[in-house]
Formats: C-alpha cells, sequence, structure tokens
C-alpha cells in the first residue's frame, strides 16, 4: 500500500467526519437501513465518476505531454538534420523513463529554441549569399531581375553547403572583377585610337553601353557577355579604320615626299607637315599622338598634294630636264650608258611638239634612274675592283715617269718619299695581272647570272680587259726586245772597242735625248740606258681609255693608247747614238 501523503490523511479524516455526521443525522431522521445503503452506494458511485474524469483529465495530459516531447524531439532531429550539426548531441536518454513528460520537455525545449535562433541566422546567411550570387549572374549575364530561386524549407541549411556557396561566390567575384579589369582595358584601348583617329570617346563608348561613360556613381560598370562582345567589336572595328588610314597617310606621304623632291620643296614648306613625316616613320602600333591619324590631317595631306601635283604639271619640262640631268650625272658615275631616247634634246623636242605627255617622260626617267641604280648596286664590286685596277695603273704610269727621272737619286727634299712610292707602285703593278685576270672571272660569272654584257661606258668590260692583256703581252715582248739589242749593242761597242781603241763619239751631243715622261713617235733609234730598262710607250688600254676616247667624260685623263714603240732618255755622259754604232764606221754589220 502506497504510503499516503499528510493531504491525503487529511482529506480522508475530513471525509470520516462527513461520513460519521451523516450517519449521525440519518439517526436523527430515523432513516432505514436500506435507505441509508441505497444513500451510501449513490455517494460511492458520485465518488468513483469523480475519480474516473480526474483520471481520465490526467491520462489526457500525460498524452498531450507525451505528444509534446516527441514533437519537441521530432523537431530537434529535424534542426539538427538541417543545420548539419552532427556535433549536437541529443539531450535526452530515451531508454531512461525515470525521468517525468514535464522534465523531459522542459530539458528539449531550451535546445530546440536555440537551433530555431541558429536557423534563422542560416538564413539570413543563406539569403545573403544567394542574393549576391544572383545579383553577379545578373551582371554577367546582362539580366538584373533578381529570381529567389531559395526555399528555406527544404534547402539543405548546413555549414557544407554554406561553404559551396560562399566558394561559387568567390568564384563569380573573381570573375567579375576579371570581367571588369577586362573592361576598362578595352576601354582604355578603345580611348587610345579614338584619340589617334580624331573620334569622339564618348560617343563611341555609349554605342556600347552608357554605363561605360557615365559619370554618375550609382552607375555601375556593364561587365556582361554583350558588353565586352561590343567592346572587341569596336576595338576591331577602330583597329580596322586605323590601318586604313595609316595605309592611305602613307600613300599620301609618299606622293608628297615624291612631289617635295622634285619641285624643290623648301624646309619651311616641308615643316608644315613634320607631323605627318614623324607619323609615317612610325609602325602602327606605335603610333599614340593624338589626332595623328585624323581625317583633318589626312585631308591636309591629300590637299598639298593636290596643290603640288597642279604646280608640277606647270613645270614639267623644267623637271624631265632636271631629272634626265641626274640620270646622266648617275650614269656618269657609274659608267652606265643613259638611255637615248630620253635624252636632253629629244625631250626637249617631243614636249614641244606634244607627241608625248611630260607626266609619263618624266615616269620613263624615273624608271631609268631606278633600273640604273638597281644595276649599280649590282655592279659595285666590280666597279671597286676596276678603281683598284685603275689605280694600279696610274701607280705603273707614275713608276715609268720615275724611271725616266735622271735625278732620282740624287740627293735632295722628298727623296726619300719617292723611293718608298716607287717601292710601292712596284708591288701594285706586280698585282695587275692577277687583278685583271679576277676581274675577268668577276665580270663573266655577273654577265652570267645577269643574261647580259657589262658595259663599261658603252664597252664591253672583257673586251678591254682582253685587249689590255693583248696590250700588256706586246709591251712585255718589246721591252725583251728592248733589253737584247741593249746587250748587242753593248757587245758591239766592247769590240769596237777592241779593235779601233776608245775615242769620243763625233755625234755624242747631237745624240737622241728626250725629256722626262715624253713619249716618243716610234721613228727614232732606241738609246740603251745604265740605270734602269726603258719601257716603250706602247700603253694598254683601259676603261678610262675607252670612256675617253669614245664619250668624252674624263677631260683630264691619262690618254692610254696604242701608241708605235718608245725609248726613254738617258743621261748625257750614259747616251750611245745608235749611228755612231752602226753607221759611222764603215764595214758595220748591223748598218742598213
Amino acid at each position: 500500500m502506497l504510503a499516503r501523503s499528510p493531504s491525503s490523511v487529511h482529506t480522508a479524516t475530513t471525509c470520516n467526519t462527513l461520513l460519521r455526521e451523516l450517519q449521525q443525522i440519518w439517526m436523527d431522521i430515523g432513516e432505514n437501513e436500506a435507505e441509508k445503503d441505497r444513500m451510501l452506494m449513490e455517494l460511492e458511485r458520485e465518488c468513483l465518476e469523480v475519480y474516473k474524469r480526474k483520471v481520465d483529465e490526467a491520462a489526457t495530459a500525460k498524452a498531450r505531454l507525451h505528444q509534446a516531447v516527441a514533437a519537441k524531439e521530432a523537431e530537434l532531429a529535424t534542426l539538427i538534420a538541417t543545420l548539419g550539426d552532427l556535433n549536437t548531441h541529443f539531450p535526452i536518454n530515451i531508454e531512461n523513463k525515470s525521468s517525468t513528460l514535464k522534465a523531459q520537455l522542459a530539458m528539449v525545449t531550451p535546445f530546440v529554441e536555440d537551433l530555431k535562433l541558429k536557423k534563422e541566422e542560416r538564413i539570413k546567411q543563406f539569403a545573403d549569399i544567394k542574393s549576391q550570387i544572383e545579383k553577379i549572374n545578373g551582371e554577367i549575364s546582362g539580366f538584373s531581375q533578381f529570381v529567389d530561386s531559395l526555399n528555406l524549407e527544404e534547402q539543405d541549411l548546413s555549414l557544407r553547403k554554406l561553404g559551396e556557396y560562399q566558394s561559387h561566390l568567390r568564384t563569380l567575384q573573381k570573375e567579375k572583377s576579371e570581367r571588369l579589369h577586362k573592361v576598362l582595358a578595352h576601354v582604355n584601348e578603345v580611348h587610345s585610337m579614338c584619340s589617334v583617329l580624331g573620334l569622339d570617346f564618348g560617343k563611341t563608348i555609349s554605342d556600347v553601353h552608357p554605363s561605360l561613360h557615365g559619370t554618375s556613381l550609382e552607375q555601375a560598370t556593364n561587365i556582361s557577355d554583350s558588353t565586352l562582345e561590343g567592346l572587341e567589336n569596336t576595338i576591331l572595328k577602330l583597329k580596322t579604320e586605323k590601318k586604313v588610314r595609316f595605309q592611305k597617310l602613307k600613300d599620301i606621304a609618299e606622293k608628297l615626299f615624291e612631289l617635295w623632291q622634285i619641285m624643290d620643296s623648301t624646309r619651311e614648306e616641308k615643316s608644315y607637315f613634320s607631323r605627318i613625316t614623324s607619323v609615317i616613320r612610325l609602325s602602327e602600333a606605335e603610333i599614340m599622338e593624338p589626332a595623328a591619324l585624323s581625317l583633318e590631317v589626312i585631308q591636309q595631306a591629300s590637299e598639298e598634294v593636290e596643290r603640288l601635283s597642279k604646280l608640277k604639271a606647270s613645270r614639267m619640262k623644267e623637271l624631265v630636264m632636271k631629272r634626265r640631268s641626274e640620270l646622266e650625272a648617275i650614269c656618269l658615275k657609274t659608267h652606265i650608258e643613259p638611255d637615248p631616247s630620253t635624252a636632253i634634246d629629244k625631250s626637249n623636242a617631243m614636249i614641244d611638239s606634244g607627241l608625248v605627255d611630260p607626266s609619263e617622260l618624266l615616269a620613263n626617267i624615273e624608271a631609268q634612274i631606278s633600273k640604273v641604280k638597281t644595276e649599280a648596286s649590282s655592279r659595285k664590286e666590280i666597279m671597286d675592283r676596276i678603281e683598284r685596277w685603275l689605280s694600279a695603273c696610274e701607280e705603273e704610269n707614275w713608276l715609268e715617269d720615275y724611271n725616266l727621272d735622271q735625278n732620282r737619286y740624287s740627293a735632295g727634299r722628298g727623296v726619300h718619299l719617292s723611293l718608298k712610292r716607287a717601292e710601292r707602285a712596284r708591288i701594285a703593278v706586280n698585282k695587275i695581272p692577277s687583278m685583271v685576270d679576277n676581274l675577268i672571272s668577276k665580270t663573266i660569272a655577273w654577265e652570267n647570272e645577269k643574261k647580259k654584257s657589262f658595259l663599261y661606258d658603252g664597252v664591253r668590260l672583257v673586251t678591254i680587259l682582253e685587249e689590255y692583256k693583248l696590250t700588256r703581252l706586246q709591251k712585255e715582248e718589246e721591252k725583251k726586245r728592248f733589253r737584247d739589242q741593249k746587250k748587242l749593242q753593248d757587245l758591239l761597242h766592247t769590240e769596237r772597242e777592241s779593235i779601233y781603241g776608245s775615242k769620243p763619239s763625233p755625234r755624242r751631243s747631237t745624240s737622241f735625248r728626250m725629256s722626262n715622261g715624253h713619249r716618243g713617235n716610234g721613228s727614232m733609234t732606241p738609246t740603251p740606258r745604265r740605270n734602269s730598262v726603258a719601257s716603250p710607250t706602247m700603253e694598254p688600254m683601259t676603261p678610262r681609255s675607252y670612256s675617253g676616247r669614245q664619250n668624252g667624260y674624263h677631260k683630264e685623263m691619262r690618254r692610254l693608247t696604242t701608241a708605235p714603240l718608245n725609248f726613254v732618255t738617258v743621261p748625257k755622259e750614259d747616251t750611245i747614238s745608235f749611228s755612231s754604232v752602226y753607221g759611222s764606221e764603215p764595214g758595220s754589220p748591223l748598218q742598213n
């Protein structure tokens, strides 16, 4: 039997007291036993109904508490699953049934409320991140309409999911930053090209998107795909326009330079267009000067070309003569025969008669100048060799004149310098045969490559060189024959002295004498020399000889022509007349 509480004992005492009092009243009234039993039974039934009602009410309260506890536990589990907070321990030991329902409910309710607060905070975090993601997506796509695709009742609110959203947000923010930098770079490039081309940057960039040139801080720079595509297309158009204008300006500048050269424009006239000349020296990518390729600059250059072209037409005859003179000067310098079809006399006659357009004639002369310059460039190596050969020939001529000088060994100022030069001249003269052979081989190779003859002042160079070799060989043979005659003369002179004795020659005072450097006519008797070998006057033909003889270009050139044999004069004390050897004595075996 359960122990009674003081309140229960007091209630039982009160009930017993009341029952005794009721029985006393029934005794006083004189109720029979049956009525007493009936009334007692009724009283017990009413008490039982009250107990039963209270039990039912208590059972209902218990069920409600069970339901509340279960609901809280379910809500707690749901919150834990939603938040993904696996580290949160279940607050109630389900297997422990000793705790009352109210205690269980009191224990689980604070955890539930705490998790609800966490859920609300987590929802705010998700909503903030989601709104940023949607905003950036709208900026990238170009549609700023916000779509709330976050279902807070069904969405996973775990920290893992939150981390995924944060990672996605960071990715989008990075992409936004890259797009922004790209847009700004494109805008700067458009600004630079608009400045060079002289275009309105504000209008050009606003046609792509107004936000790119907006001054309002509230209006953010558009970074959508359409904006980037528009900027790229604009840059492509500007680059194309820049390329077209640059090429157009180059073409105009070339005509302008040509007209300046033809018209002999002054430096002041050229300085007005110094900006153009500085621009065309740069590459297309290097042009950064504002308005350097503007339509105004191109128009000014075009107007100047048109003005000079009109002025050129009035001075065309003078220009034709000038360019022809330049052509002849170039041909003279490079020893190339100028085209006779545009000679000055012919050109004057054709222009005066109206048979030819001066512009066409000038263009023809310009083409000839270009052709001559090209050919001169290909002939440069051979021309250099010709100059070295001619220089050696000049040294050879000087050496011959030097050998004729009777006083070349006498003491005097500058004698040692002449001796050194003579030594250098002999070295150069010894190289002449190899020079000529190498020059012939080089010339033939050039002719084979160009499929035409190498002309030097109108004469084939190989012909000149072959003739020079032949003439030089003849000269050497004449020298050898002269040396043989001199030996024979000395032998006869020795025999004469042995027979008749030594005596002065009666013709000594009238012996043949020649001044230094003089070339004889071949009719005089050769005179031997003691100290040097005399050289005949048969001199080889050089390109200068040909050019002096045929064209008259070299007025002060030494005339090198094939002449009869010549001999030099020897000093007075060494002179022996051939006539004294051959003709003065009877019985001379060599006298004719």
